[in-house]
């Protein structure tokens, strides 16, 4: 893409503004990394990025009193008990199996053995006693 004064002008003075690299290319009719990389090649200084940290801002923690719950139970169960776009939404919490996401009641369920599903899937197809499938 060739670049003319004008635009060349605007991106500057869009980006000392502070517009987003996406809303300078709206506004210039190019795309966002077009905009990025003649920004680049200007010398423009960088931005921040709008997904990074601040600089010293701290990770949020969890409370001292979750961490000791956790870590004296151990894993826990995470089978989900109601919908997540519900209030109450939240996890069984009961001790989970070594090795398994989920508690004995939860891995019952979740887990059929193959033998088991085969079985039941046989048992469950219907039979067709049509005279025409018969050779």
């Amino acid at each position: 893409m060739a670049w003319t004064e004008d635009q060349i002008d605007q991106l500057k003075e869009l980006w000392g503004e502070g517009l987003s690299t996406s809303e300078i290319g709206r506004k210039l009719g190019v795309t966002k990394n077009a905009v990025v990389g003649k920004a680049h090649r200007l010398g423009l200084p960088p931005r921040p990025s709008p997904i990074k940290r601040a600089t010293g801002a701290k990770r949020p923690t969890r409370s001292k009193v979750m961490a000791v719950k956790s870590a004296s139970r151990g894993p826990t169960c995470m089978w989900p008990i109601g919908h997540p776009n519900e209030p109450g939404f939240r996890f069984c919490g009961k001790g989970a199996l070594t090795g398994k996401p989920y508690c004995q009641e939860h891995y019952d369920i979740a887990y059929i053995p193959a033998g088991r599903r085969d079985r039941e899937r046989a048992a469950n197809r219907p039979t067709n006693t049509s005279p025409t499938n018969r050779r």
